[in-house]
């Protein structure tokens, strides 16, 4: 079943399809975090404004430096022990979609630990956009049901993996990381 699911997100993915997910956190919209078209796909179906940065998902910590210019040695340290979902913001982004990107250049980054995100970003060999699944100003569905119809009928794919779960999950911890590895919380 979990095999199946991913092989459906992957070949959305691929194509530039918009996918509805569940995360570590909260469900969420994604697609292929190179891809301009599909990021732009995401600020149409959210009704958000196209200069907002975007959350972009990697299964390893091994992969940061393929889309950040320096990775702060203290940014592997928070990675390793946080407990908690935790967004990393880095400036310096790279190898992404422009429209991914904050107009200052950085681009926030959370590793996953979550075995549907980690398995397909692994198969699919690059990051993928996070935003939750709502109309921007809208509040954040918290449980799949909780996702509005007009939300549900412009993605390419619902996955069909934990849409029953209803274990309250919450956004993740964000913290802005400065090149020479101080930080400060942007939400707690």
């Amino acid at each position: 079943m979990l095999r199946t699911e991913i092989e459906k997100a992957l070949a959305v993915l691929k194509n530039g399809g918009v996918i509805l997910y569940p995360t570590d956190t909260v469900w969420g919209l994604g697609c292929d975090a190179t891809n301009e078209q599909a990021v732009a796909k995401i600020n149409e179906i959210k009704g958000r404004a196209a200069d907002k940065s975007f959350i972009i998902l990697l299964d390893t910590d091994a992969k940061l430096q393929s889309y950040v210019t320096e990775v702060p040695d203290v940014a592997y340290d928070l990675i390793e022990y946080t407990e908690n979902p935790l967004t990393l913001v880095f400036p310096g982004a790279k190898n992404l979609a422009k429209n991914a990107i904050n107009a200052d250049g950085s681009i926030g980054i959370r590793i996953v630990k979550h075995d549907f995100c980690q398995q397909l970003i692994q198969r699919f060999r690059k990051p993928i956009i996070s935003t939750s699944a709502n109309i921007s100003g809208a509040p954040t569905p918290l449980f799949f049901d909780e996702i509005s119809d007009e939300i549900k009928e412009q993605v390419d794919h619902i996955v069909d993996w934990e849409q029953e779960i209803k274990t309250q999950k919450k956004p993740s911890t964000i913290m802005k990381l400065a090149p020479g590895g101080q930080f400060s919380f942007i939400r707690r």
